[in-house]
């Protein structure tokens, strides 16, 4: 039997990686989804509800059927997209209301989902630069000088 639950963040993958996004509301969880599905050709896989399951010693990620391929997109409204049905978590990207949240060389991180360790990066979603951050740290582009 899978663990499961239900959480408040929004899911896009890019090349099958999944990047989960999540935050206060109005952090700009939506909106960065939005940018880099525009601009790098990711997926949505889910906004505001996401479905989280731990199968085997994966983390996967769904949108609730109610849901499936809707984005909100603020000062707009609900969007129909195109959209994947799941994806194994690589990400979790925490937004923070006030840039001076974020270290300046930040030790890597890793947020503890149903006992398994996925990344983990800090951001603030209205820094212009955030999307090629999130692909950064996707990628493993990052010298990690703790090491």
């Amino acid at each position: 039997m899978s663990e499961q639950e239900i959480i408040h963040a929004t899911l896009i993958t890019i090349d099958g990686k999944g990047v989960l996004i999540k935050g206060e509301s109005r952090s700009g969880k939506s909106d960065l989804a939005l940018r880099i599905i525009l601009s790098y050709g990711a997926k949505l896989v889910a906004d505001d509800a996401v479905q989280i399951s731990k199968i085997d010693d994966m983390i996967v990620g769904a949108a609730p059927e109610n849901i499936a391929g809707l984005l909100e997109v603020y000062g707009v409204g609900i969007v129909k997209m195109e959209y994947v049905n799941k994806t194994p978590l690589s990400l979790v990207v925490n937004l923070v209301n006030n840039p001076a949240q974020i270290e300046r060389m930040p030790k890597k991180l890793f947020e503890n989902i149903f006992g398994v360790e996925i990344m983990q990066i800090d951001l603030y979603a209205k820094e212009n630069s955030a999307p090629e951050k999130v692909l950064m740290k996707l990628k493993g582009c990052l010298l990690n000088v703790d090491e």
